[in-house]
């Protein structure tokens, strides 16, 4: 298993290496088989009102999925601890659901909608850019369904995430919505319609059934 440490105002001393290790390796001792690559980036904000301040994210790379969690605290070897833990229990749900897939078709719950498209978005507003880009990060995008592409924004622990979609081929984002379920924003064509989930036949929409949401964290 490669495991990487980045450090962002902080120096990665012998000490915080050596923690790191131990605690990770750890957290994914039980799941070696389907890990691949671990990422980990330590950083300490600069403004003292920041509070807590000292942050510790993970990043797993596992079979083609990408799994993260972040915890933050006044004491980076606690949130190297907290984050640990954190992302051990993402690794266990993660086989889970490997496993329920093979062994069972449960019932489905949960609803993606379609948004409607919106004609202009921003209004007679200039669109702007964030004056300072802090981070960047690179991800291959393998196509995937809805259904898989809502599986791994679970796993990342964002409100959103972007995807190849497998059956337009187009890139699209699916997040949570403020009020319960998911959506999907798909790229509108030049006719004013979106290539979005369709039946063939009459170009209608149609809802896609998802995987009940896990309410745990």
């Amino acid at each position: 298993m490669k495991l990487v440490i980045h450090g962002k105002n902080i120096e990665i001393t012998d000490a915080i290496r050596e923690y790191v290790h131990q605690k990770i390796e750890k957290a994914v001792s039980h799941f070696q088989n389907i890990t691949n690559e671990v990422d980990v980036h330590l950083s300490v904000a600069r403004n003292p009102r920041i509070n807590p301040r000292q942050a510790a994210e993970v990043t797993i790379f596992a079979n083609g999925s990408v799994i993260r969690a972040e915890e933050s605290s006044e004491n980076l070897y606690a949130s190297i601890d907290l984050v640990a833990d954190k992302i051990s229990r993402q690794l266990r749900k993660y086989k889970e659901r490997r496993i329920d897939k093979k062994t069972q078709a449960q019932p489905t719950t949960d609803v993606v909608v379609p948004e409607p498209v919106v004609a202009d978005l921003i209004g007679d507003r200039t669109p702007e850019l964030p004056q300072e880009v802090v981070r960047t990060k690179y991800f291959s995008m393998p196509p995937m369904t809805v259904a898989e592409a809502l599986e791994q924004l679970q796993l990342v622990g964002h409100d959103f995430y972007m995807f190849h979609n497998a059956e337009t081929g187009e890139i699209n984002v699916i997040y949570e919505r403020n009020h319960g379920g998911y959506g999907v924003i798909q790229p509108r064509n030049n006719n004013g319609h979106t290539n979005g989930h369709t039946n063939g036949k009459n170009g209608k929409t149609h809802h896609v059934v998802m995987p009940e949401k896990s309410h745990s964290k």
